[in-house]
């Protein structure tokens, strides 16, 4: 059997980091077996599409170099991968499970499925739904009969297709993470499967594109458990449940209090989808942690932690590697806590990884992002390597190396005050003189010389290093202080002293 696994996500927002996890499990599985990974849009709810989010999901996937070998952007021999160019398909099976008994016609209202609602109300079921108790008292072809639906149907009348849920019956599957699940029957309701403009819901073309296309094996988030029985049931109508794929429920991302929520990140400042997101429609805004300064292989790599392990201390993995190590006996099944400080570590942990090269091509798109014009690429190349032990996010790098590339526009003078003097006013006029004099231009002679003139006038050097820096960098932070006067070069140098001394004296 060839091993087919499938992300497919609804086009109606932003890509969640939780979904991101099930392409990377979906992914995983499917390159550790060498099988397919297939991309399929699930747009069968129109009145949820938004405009822009399918290109959305492509880019992020892309970004994340999980790309599907089957997709609308891909093609492939099971195709159309968009649900909505496959709507015949989804007809026909409805209407093979009405010829069954085992589904029905329903012509019920809004208004009189609110009225039902209310209706059945009670203490103990504040929100009845639409099964067995209820359905032989609205209008369907079971309550109907076959003459007075026919002549409804003719008529043009609008109607949907449940599925009829049996009696008593336990409905029992075989998770590759929970082991065996089972429901009763009892508790499940009819479920719509088609709808009255003609798409079917999630649960009939779930089963139907799965069987068409052929997928082995379905993961995906543990919130659709609830919706299983129902599938199993449709699988066992249709097909037959030998043909049913392994399923895996993946365990819950929890954020501070419970699930985690596009809200928690706008409540505690940290990204919740893979790149930004603007809505279209409402103009909300959501943060993504490739913009946040995230690297691509970090954040797999932490998506990957959050809720399997490969049984050793290891954590820091590379793609190649997760494909190698990955299983789904080793996926817990308790919900995994997101920590974002954690995220960053694995983002510091993979800039320190990355070949200087690799690292010096992500710096120069983010600095260039910011509008920072960049000299050549060996000078970047050597500042990277001075700065990255600094920077936890690619976006840091902005801040802790603009120094190397414009002369600072404040200076941190607040820190230097309390302790400056004529003496060392003097000291670096002196410093500027011996400065212009050099024919060589290196770290170490740029600091024997700086020390030798503060010994000559009695100044303990580790008192003027500080603002050294700071007429340098404009704050107290950075790599070895003679190490960015060597970068900068003579004249930048001399001229942030100058500047800096003019202001001490004003």
């Amino acid at each position: 059997m060839e091993i087919r696994t499938r992300f497919a996500p609804s086009p109606t927002g932003g890509l969640h980091l939780g979904g991101v996890r099930t392409v990377l499990y979906n992914y995983l599985f499917a390159r550790q077996n060498g099988g397919k990974f297939i991309l399929r849009i699930e747009d069968t709810d129109q009145t949820r599409f938004v405009p822009g989010a399918e290109a959305y999901i492509n880019d992020c996937l892309n970004w994340c170099g999980l790309k599907p070998d089957e997709g609308p952007e891909t093609g492939g021999h099971y195709g159309p991968y968009r649900q909505s160019a496959r709507k015949d398909i989804y007809k026909k099976f409805a209407e093979e499970l009405i010829a069954k008994g085992v589904a029905y016609y329903a012509f019920d209202s809004p208004e009189a499925l609110e009225k039902m609602r209310n209706a059945f109300k009670t203490t103990e079921n504040p929100s009845p739904q639409y099964d067995r108790q209820v359905r032989m008292k609205m209008q369907n072809s079971l309550n109907l009969g076959e003459a007075e639906t026919q002549k409804r149907i003719s008529a043009g009348e609008a109607y949907v297709v449940r599925i009829k849920i049996p009696d008593d019956e336990t409905i029992r599957f075989n998770d590759m993470i929970h082991g065996e699940v089972s429901f009763e029957s009892s508790v499940v309701d009819d479920k719509v499967l088609l709808k009255a403009d003609g798409m079917p819901t999630y649960h009939l073309a779930v089963v139907v594109d799965d069987y068409l296309m052929k997928v082995s094996h379905a993961f995906r988030g543990e919130e659709w458990l609830s919706s299983a029985p129902v599938h199993i049931l449709l699988w066992k109508y249709l097909f037959g449940l030998d043909k049913m794929p392994q399923w895996a429920h993946l365990p819950l991302i929890l954020g501070p209090n419970g699930k985690l929520s596009k809200r928690d990140g706008a409540k505690y400042g940290f990204p919740v989808f893979a790149m930004n997101w603007t809505d279209p429609k409402t103009n909300d805004f959501t943060e993504g942690f490739k913009e946040k300064g995230f690297l691509p292989e970090a954040f797999i790599n932490m998506l990957a932690m959050l809720g399997w392990n490969d049984g050793t201390t290891q954590e820091i993995f590379t793609l190649d590697e997760l494909i190698d190590k990955f299983s789904m006996d080793r996926v817990h099944r308790a919900g995994a806590k997101f920590d974002y400080e954690k995220a960053k570590w694995f983002n510091q942990e993979w800039i320190k990884k990355l070949d200087p090269d690799d690292l010096c091509k992500r710096v120069a798109m983010s600095l260039t992002s910011k509008g920072l014009n960049l000299p050549d690429v060996n000078y970047l190349k050597k500042v990277t390597e001075l700065v990255k032990e600094r920077c936890t996010l690619l976006s840091d790098f902005y801040d802790q190396a603009l120094y190397f590339f414009k002369t600072p526009e404040t200076l941190d003078l607040e820190s230097i005050k309390p302790k400056w003097n004529s003496e060392k006013a003097g000291f670096f006029d002196d410093y500027i003189q011996w400065l212009s004099a050099q024919t060589a231009w290196n770290s170490q002679d740029l600091e024997t010389g700086f020390k030798n003139l503060a010994i000559q006038k009695n100044i303990k050097p580790g008192e003027l290093q500080l603002p050294f820096r700071i007429m340098l960098v404009g704050a107290k932070f950075g790599p070895a202080v003679f190490q960015i006067a060597e970068m900068i070069g003579a004249e930048e140098t001399i001229k942030r002293i100058k500047n800096a001394l003019i202001l001490l004296h004003a």
